[in-house]
């Protein structure tokens, strides 16, 4: 346990009071609209929704995530987080085309690039599994919290779960996305300026960068230094095979949309930017920001190595970075410490309250059920959803344990069925919303089976993330590519709508033709 001098605790409660007050004095602005609740009105310069990708993505269950990854692998561990740069493509590629569509989500998008009965079914399908992945987020980042207050404080985990959770949620029911995007703004740069300062303090405690690498070298773990240490093509916890899987979901993503996890967040912030160029630029510079706190996390973390070499338990070594700070930061500078990592959590739980709120509002409620309700319906719709999915995210926390497993599985099932069809959608005029839907289906039951059930039975052996990747990704395949020959292409006068607006790039000659006969280009 630690023990909290008075200096700490006003850093923490002056916190806290800061991220109330921004609720208090946006939700003016958050209540006029559903376009305010959920997207500020349409009208922010890139840097605050950059500001809001950088600490969404800076979460409590980040720096475990980092740890767990770094700590066993060294610097090649880095590789995991490398996945981000998708949006370094995105930025110019699929973020100018959806924010072109000025739909609110991902399942809105879909009624836009597809039509008929599959269009409304795949927007039906994505919103929910957008609140049943959102309430999951929002799980395993709130149970990261809880086992960090339980490191400091000795509370059970499910304690600091929801005190926290609960104090966001203040602030987004009372102004929505406008209260998100302003405390993000805030709480960015205290977590950045606590990144640097735990990170350096805590290579510091190791004996410096030169006494880092000695120690390295002296435990027989030099070959931690490499980035590129590869343990040979296939073999091995670094394979090349990995290291190229990881730069072809990186690179290649970022020409679709759903690539990544983190696409449906982004998307969120791409439309809450005033035009297409401030929604390019705050993709590209938010994650500039993401891939360089990784490096520096990656440097402390190596320092906490050499301090504590023999830790075997997943649970323990992904704890490095939170440690180096609470056992090295001196009184007073605790509290600033513990007011940061609130920062990191609330930024990511806010993000992830009213990104799950706005596809129960938008896609469920209003599309579905209650197509003529009016502004003020929806903005108290809203705020209910907000706690709906603040309560789902109490049961998903109470049953996670390992945060790192849980992690990359969830980014596994984003990732893999699912990846080429979310850029051939993009990129292909013939790829249709039965083979869309028929691909979602088909992954969730694969990825299930290949990465959990058939292993478990010894129908096929434990195989490495990258392994897990190409399978489901050919196994998917098997179901959407005759699917989408088996049925018809998507009516032209719709497809010439959608390429009007959007103005996407890839193999559409057919609809740029049709759209040019038509004069409308």
């Amino acid at each position: 346990m630690v023990v909290l001098s008075f200096l700490d605790w006003f850093w923490i409660v002056a916190f806290l009071l800061l991220m109330v007050g921004s609720g208090i004095l946006f939700y003016r602005l958050g209540k006029r609209s559903e376009a305010d609740f959920f997207l500020a009105g349409r009208g922010l310069p890139w840097w605050l929704p950059a500001s809001s990708v950088y600490a969404t993505h800076t979460a409590t269950d980040t720096p475990m995530w980092v740890s767990g990854v770094i700590y066993k692998h060294g610097l090649a561990g880095l590789w995991y987080t490398f996945f981000s740069a998708w949006c370094a493509i995105s930025a110019f590629v699929s973020a100018r085309i959806f924010r072109r569509s000025l739909a609110y989500t991902q399942a809105e998008w879909q009624t836009l690039r597809f039509g008929g009965l599959p269009s409304h079914l795949l927007r039906g399908w994505t919103a929910g599994w957008q609140v049943f992945m959102n309430m999951f987020i929002l799980g395993w980042v709130g149970i990261a919290m809880g086992k960090i207050c339980h490191y400091l404080f000795g509370w059970h985990p499910f304690v600091g779960l929801m005190v926290f959770s609960a104090a966001c949620a203040v602030y987004v029911l009372a102004a929505g996305y406008w209260g998100v995007v302003m405390a993000d703004f805030q709480q960015g740069i205290i977590a950045f300026v606590a990144i640097l300062i735990v990170s350096f303090w805590g290579i510091a405690a190791a004996g410096g960068p030169a006494a880092i690498v000695t120690k390295l070298e002296a435990l027989g773990q030099a070959h931690r230094l490499n980035p590129f240490a590869f343990t040979g093509w296939f073999g091995g916890d670094f394979p090349i095979a990995w290291f190229l899987t990881m730069v072809v979901i990186a690179v290649i993503g970022g020409f679709g949309m759903g690539t990544s996890i983190d696409w449906y967040a982004e998307a969120q912030r791409i439309q809450s930017a005033r035009s297409v160029k401030d929604a390019a630029w705050c993709i590209w510079s938010g994650t500039a920001l993401v891939l360089m706190r990784n490096a520096i996390w990656g440097a402390a973390v190596l320092g906490f190595f050499v301090l504590y070499p023999d830790l075997t338990e997943v649970k323990d070594y992904e704890m490095a970075w939170f440690r180096l700070g609470f056992d090295n930061l001196p009184a007073g500078m605790l509290g600033f410490f513990f007011a940061a990592i609130v920062a990191i959590h609330i930024s990511t739980i806010s993000t992830h309250l009213n990104l799950g709120a706005v596809y129960m509002t938008r896609d469920l409620y209003h599309h579905y059920l209650r197509p003529e309700a009016d502004e003020r319906q929806l903005v108290w719709v809203g705020r209910l959803s907000t706690l709906l999915l603040l309560l789902g995210s109490f049961v998903f926390g109470s049953i996670m344990e390992n945060i790192t497993e849980w992690l990359i599985f969830a980014l596994w099932i984003m990732a893999a069925g699912v990846w080429l069809p979310n850029i051939l959608q993009v990129v292909w005029w013939r790829f249709n919303g039965w083979a869309y839907l028929a691909s979602w289906i088909a992954n969730l039951v694969l990825s299930w089976l290949v990465v959990w059930v058939l292993p478990a039975f010894g129908v096929i052996p434990a195989l490495q993330d990258y392994q897990q990747f190409w399978l489901l990704m050919v196994l998917g395949a098997l179901v959407y590519v005759p699917v989408t020959f088996l049925t018809k292409p998507e009516d032209m006068k719709h497809l010439v709508k959608y390429y009007v607006m959007s103005r996407p790039i890839g193999w559409w000659g057919p609809v740029r033709r049709e759209a040019e006969k038509l004069g409308l280009l």
